[in-house]
């Protein structure tokens, strides 16, 4: 080894490190806990060596993309870091998309390999032929059950033998990691991200989430989410916290796992936490050592905020909010605002600074409403693969989100729309063009309207307004089944309205401020 790789190994600081040092600190603490295995740990850094060896015996190398199509499990959090020791890159697949947004996926990706959980694979196998790409496959399956045909068993890239740790020249500013993210167009775009970027975004949470080492955290929601997987798993792994990790967020599981496991720290999108708050067993549980708590994904009704408060009053609540592309954390609402700044999301976090700009980017007075844009290290390096899309977005030294807010006088930040109508749904990113795409696609629909409104549940629910095409007709229920059928069940609009025409404006533009607002108490309970 040449003395500046030399250099370069003592000086690292990449994202496959993170497991190592803190395994080297606290080798017996608990470090995850799946099911009926726990992992110190050591024991879950040798794992992932274990992993890396045998990716790199069929071929994996720096910089080689490997789609995780999976539930949450053990394996994805092994195999993550695994990767990352490769100089590989992780890109997560989100596991409700169909076969066709698979197979975009893989396709725009290069994906060189898939790792899928067994109950996904008859998806992926009609998403790899939609593809036309040739790429080993491998099966996580459930105990007892056998790898699908065509498929071998992660087993055999996870129980290699040599536990020894693979060594890849990589600086901070490759890339290690790829979300996709639809982002407001009709195509998902590859949100690269980078060790660099990653550090730089967990150092933002650890300090203004005041996160400690000895915490014991539970994770629910999707890793293939960058809120679950960046903002709480990895910075727990970073600080060397034990992590409770769940395949789904089953509430009743939830409240069970917080009194057996003493669990202190929960990060869930607003609708889980009402779900919490509404489940019977919420008032039967000893939540007491829950001390800490954080939300983000969509907007907390006050209602909430302040029940929780009541409920849970040994709880400190925070708010994250931001976006794929900032890795993801933009801006905190720290606990002791809750309250006072309902509704806020906060400050610019520790290594973000953020502005609210007009059309051409000239900062907004305070009180004025313009676009959001940003400056971080945590920012991706790129759209992979799309110069003009990254261009755009990071025009003039800023990346623009897309999403329109308000400063106050005191600097907090109010986000009060979205540039280009995504529709946030459940925590979850739903492109209203898609949508309308999809249901143009109808043979007796002749215009349609796709827009966000508010429920109860899901806080924003996608609906459709739907004009069918002279001399045809079609009913919403048609059309609900329609939606179903070609698009993932997130993404179905929850309401159809048949209507003669769409309110427009002079120049012919469709005006959805006026449909949300027509439909606004659509799903208003009571």
């Amino acid at each position: 080894m040449q003395t500046d790789q030399h250099n370069r190994r003592a000086r690292g600081q990449q994202l496959g490190d993170m497991l190592r040092r803190s395994a080297s600190r606290t080798p017996n603490k608990t470090a995850l806990v799946f099911r009926d295995q726990n992992d110190s740990f050591a024991e879950l850094d040798a794992a992932v060596n274990r992993a890396a060896n045998g990716l790199a015996g069929h071929g994996i190398k720096k910089g080689d993309r490997v789609a995780l199509f999976t539930h949450n499990n053990r394996a994805f959090v092994v195999l993550r870091f695994a990767l990352a020791r490769l100089g590989a890159v992780t890109t997560p697949v989100n596991f409700m998309l169909t076969a066709p947004d698979v197979a975009y996926i893989l396709d725009h990706s290069g994906a060189c390999m898939i790792i899928a959980e067994d109950a996904l694979c008859a998806v992926a196998d009609e998403a790899i032929g939609q593809s036309g790409l040739e790429i080993p496959r491998f099966a996580i399956p459930h105990a007892g059950v056998e790898a699908p045909q065509g498929w071998a068993p992660v087993s055999e890239l996870m129980e290699h033998p040599d536990a020894s740790e693979p060594w890849c020249d990589l600086s901070e500013d490759d890339p290690v990691q790829m979300m996709y993210t639809s982002g407001t167009e009709s195509r998902p775009k590859g949100a690269l991200l980078t060790s660099g970027a990653l550090y730089a975004q967990y150092a933002s949470c650890i300090i203004d989430g005041e996160m400690r080492e000895d915490a014991v955290s539970l994770h629910c929601l999707p890793l293939f989410h960058c809120a679950q997987l960046d903002c709480f798993l990895s910075p727990d792994i970073y600080l060397g916290v034990t992590s409770i990790l769940h395949d789904k967020a089953d509430p009743a599981e939830m409240l069970e796992a917080i009194e057996r496991h003493g669990v202190t720290k929960l990060f869930c999108p607003p609708t889980v936490w009402i779900a919490l708050l509404r489940h019977p067993d919420f008032d039967k549980r000893n939540l007491s050592s829950l001390n800490v708590g954080y939300y983000g994904a969509s907007i907390m009704p006050t209602a909430v905020i302040e029940e929780l408060s009541q409920r849970l009053a040994q709880m400190r609540l925070f708010n994250f909010y931001g976006q794929t592309e900032m890795a993801p954390v933009a801006t905190i609402l720290k606990p002791e605002d809750q309250l006072r700044k309902l509704g806020s999301a906060g400050r610019p976090a520790l290594n973000v600074e953020t502005r609210v700009v007009d059309d051409n980017d000239n900062p907004v007075p305070v009180g004025e409403v313009g676009e959001i844009v940003h400056r971080s290290p945590h920012l991706i390096t790129e759209y992979y693969n799309d110069p003009e899309k990254t261009a755009d977005a990071f025009r003039n030294g800023w990346f623009h989100s897309g999403d329109l807010g308000r400063f106050d006088e005191d600097g907090y930040l109010y986000v009060v729309d979205r540039k280009k109508d995504m529709i946030k749904t459940g925590g979850e990113n739903v492109a209203s063009r898609e949508v309308e795409e999809a249901i143009f696609r109808h043979a007796a629909v002749a215009e349609v309207a796709v827009f966000g409104v508010p429920h109860p549940k899901w806080i924003e629910t996608v609906v459709a307004v739907v004009v069918p095409k002279s001399g045809q007709s079609v009913t919403s229920d048609e059309m609900m089944a329609y939606c179903r059928e070609v698009l993932a069940h997130f993404k179905a609009p929850k309401h159809v309205e048949i209507a003669e025409q769409l309110p427009k404006n002079a120049s012919g533009k469709i005006l959805k401020r006026d449909l949300r607002q027509t439909f606004a108490d659509l799903f208003v309970e009571g």
